[in-house]
């Protein structure tokens, strides 16, 4: 990771944030030899699960027993 001083960040502001973009590495500014801010590249937040939304992908077997014969099911038991 690497470390910028504040003053040279804020000289060179848009070619670190551009460099940060392509490289996708964080920069660490500093102010008198003391870390004061991370600069990391942006990540969009991972989105959650919506219940329902595989729905039509599932199909509900109403007897779960027959497709595979009742000779086979009860040597599962």
């Amino acid at each position: 990771m690497k470390t910028l001083t504040i003053t040279d960040f804020k000289a060179n502001a848009l070619k670190v944030i551009d460099r940060i973009a392509k490289t996708r590495e964080s920069v660490i500014v500093t102010k008198r030899g003391k870390p004061i801010v991370e600069v990391t590249p942006y990540t969009p937040e991972k989105t959650h699960p919506v219940p329902g939304k595989l729905k039509h992908l599932y199909k509900d077997e109403k007897d779960i027993i027959s497709p595979f014969g009742e000779d086979i099911w009860n040597a599962a038991k």
